[in-house]
């Protein structure tokens, strides 16, 4: 319970969650773009 309470009232578990939702966003992000580079690939194979 104690680590909850410092991951939303102090200022390095703020950050914490930050780099934590980048890191999630970025491999979604990462994720996408090499799934759509894979279908082109796979495409241009086929040709």
């Amino acid at each position: 319970m104690k680590a909850i309470q410092d991951l939303f009232s102090t200022d390095y578990g703020i950050a914490s969650f930050v780099v934590i939702g980048l890191t999630i966003v970025g491999l979604g992000v990462a994720y996408g773009v090499l799934k759509k580079k894979m279908a082109e690939s796979a495409a241009q194979a086929d040709k």
